[in-house]
């Protein structure tokens, strides 16, 4: 089992862009990592598509004995975490 597998998402999360991040952060949790972190220091915004595909990872990987990481999150994303109310159960580091 990989220990860690990093994914940074660079530019807006949300819209026509949610299937191609979904592809890539699905396959890097397909190689079955201890902990997938997906890197939002690149990512000015998220929208609600984005969310549910961070939920169903999440989900995903907590079912492996794994566990998903959002690392970095700029305050506007931050934002949209509380307002989803998934920032209690996404783990989110600074």
């Amino acid at each position: 089992m990989t220990p860690e597998l990093v994914v940074v998402v660079s530019g807006p999360f949300g819209g026509p862009e949610v299937p191609r991040w979904g592809r890539v952060i699905t396959e890097a949790a397909d190689l079955a990592p201890a902990r997938l972190v997906v890197d939002l220091a690149d990512s000015p915004s998220i929208d609600a598509e984005a969310i549910v595909l961070l939920l169903q990872v999440h989900r995903r990987m907590v079912c492996a004995d794994g566990r998903l990481t959002l690392r970095a999150p700029v305050p506007r994303v931050r934002r949209m975490l509380g307002l989803a109310r998934v920032d209690h159960v996404l783990e989110v580091e600074p």
